[in-house]
């Protein structure tokens, strides 16, 4: 029965616009996320009975009344699983690294407690400091007279600013100076049986130094040959930096020489204060994790690498499981390593000297072929030369200090450069970016670093026998 029209009057005055309220209400929802042209699209019929627009708020308060409708529909376009092929890189994994850094810690902790039950604490004062170090003072005295050939580098520049020598002869002088600096420590390791230890810190000074020395000797002559450009009216002279062809100083080079890098420059970008306290803090963190990287030394590799076998010359599977278990504390070791020298210590040096330039390496640990791992780490593209010069002072930098030449470490440096070639051919192949890595960390951390470890311990271990007899 139809109301009385009375009744269907007062009606249409106690709701006002009730047709256009029920088509409101059987639109299709959207989500509170909806992009701004379908809510502009949508607001245009909400409006007040007087006309006026609602104000944002209450339109915001209706959408969110209409996406909770049962009949708004929940599958609106076609979509991915997160983890399927085509959007798993377009994820966020924090929550998944989270799980991975917990399962970490707690498979990390049962294996520490794990050692510390069979083997008990292992660490020895020998490691830190030892009588034999006493007697390494060879080595010392060599290390103290290595500030003298910067020092002659720099009176060779001097003189060709007066013009006493020429070009020719001032670089001959720079190449006796560069090849001395390498030489000397060389021959002052190998006439004395010092620590490895000991050995390897005066190799490593002195690998620094060669290359500080190369760069001082290169941007010198380069500096030389654009003044002498310049003042025969070269275009390019307007956009030269004056403050970048000063002649070079005794404060300049000392500075050069202290500062954590191996590009010389004139003048450096500097820093207005150090900050005392954030030195003392990552003085903490360096030696924590220098006692971290002793730990995993003593207590993880000497037990393993004492209990193994020389990889090349005992039972194929045995070796493989070796280096399967030294995989993880060499990895280990190297990541504390590369936190502390390349972050911490560089940072505390560059905080000290007020140096600015503080980009000591990139992202490297994304690199998505060895290729591009060796950029990150060289900041360069003549990766051929890169690989080359790396390989001859890694294996002068383990070899010298270890007594042995067998090239293990130059070879393992230089037979990336077949997978330079084998990460692109994949990457193309593939056309995913985490294959090339994968791989290199691989060959990176499973293999080549446990492989180093086991060959240049046994080979030292023959050589401290065969001396012995």
């Amino acid at each position: 029965m139809a109301p009385p029209p009375s009744m269907a009057a007062a009606s249409d005055r106690a709701v006002p616009g009730a047709d256009a309220t029920e088509a409101s209400s059987l639109r299709l929802r959207r989500a509170p996320s909806a992009d701004a042209g379908d809510l502009a699209d949508d607001s245009s019929g909400d409006r007040r009975e007087n006309g006026e627009p609602q104000p944002p708020q209450e339109q915001q308060q209706q959408h969110e009344m209409l996406y909770y409708r049962a009949s708004a529909p929940a599958h609106r376009r076609v979509k991915e699983s997160p983890l399927s092929s085509d959007a798993i890189f377009r994820q966020s994994h924090a929550g998944l690294l989270n799980l991975c850094i917990v399962v970490l810690i707690a498979v990390n902790s049962r294996l520490i407690i794990e050692n510390l039950m069979k083997y008990g604490l292992l660490i020895r004062a020998g490691f830190w400091f030892s009588a034999r170090s006493l007697g390494d003072w060879p080595l010392l005295m060599c290390c103290l007279t290595l500030p003298v050939f910067p020092l002659v580098a720099l009176m060779a520049e001097k003189l060709i600013r007066r013009k006493l020598i020429g070009e020719h002869v001032v670089i001959l002088l720079h190449i006796i100076i560069t090849t001395s600096v390498i030489v000397y420590p060389v021959v002052v390791t190998l006439k004395c049986d010092s620590a490895v230890l000991s050995g390897f810190l005066l190799m490593f000074l002195a690998s620094i130094m060669w290359m500080k020395l190369v760069s001082y000797a290169h941007t010198n002559y380069d500096i030389r040959a654009l003044s002498k450009s310049t003042e025969k009216g070269a275009a390019y002279g307007n956009y030269v930096d004056p403050e970048s062809m000063k002649d070079p100083t005794f404060k300049s080079l000392v500075y050069f020489m202290l500062a954590p890098t191996l590009c010389y420059q004139p003048t450096y970008p500097r820093t207005t204060c150090i900050r005392k306290g954030w030195v003392t803090r990552q003085l903490i963190k360096c030696l924590v994790f220098t006692g971290l990287m002793g730990f995993i030394i003593e207590q993880y590799i000497n037990p393993i690498v004492k209990n193994s076998k020389h990889p090349l010359k005992g039972n194929f599977l045995n070796a493989i499981e070796r280096v399967l278990k030294l995989s993880v504390p060499t990895l280990y070791v190297w990541l504390c390593m590369f936190y502390c020298f390349f972050h911490l210590w560089l940072n505390i040096l560059a905080e000290l000297l007020c140096f600015g330039d503080r980009e000591f390496y990139k992202d490297w640990w994304n690199a998505k072929t060895v290729e591009e791992y060796w950029r990150m780490w060289n900041m360069g593209v003549a990766i051929l030369v890169s690989f080359l010069v790396s390989a001859v002072f890694h294996e002068i930098c383990i070899a010298v200090p270890c007594h042995i030449f067998k090239f293990w470490a130059f070879s393992g440096i230089m037979f990336q450069i077949p997978l330079v070639f084998l990460t692109r051919y994949l990457q193309a192949t593939f056309k995913n970016i985490m294959v090339g890595n994968m791989i290199f960390w691989f060959f990176f951390s499973i293999v080549g670093q446990p492989m180093c470890v086991l060959l240049y311990y046994h080979d030292v271990m023959n050589r401290q026998a065969q001396a012995s007899r």
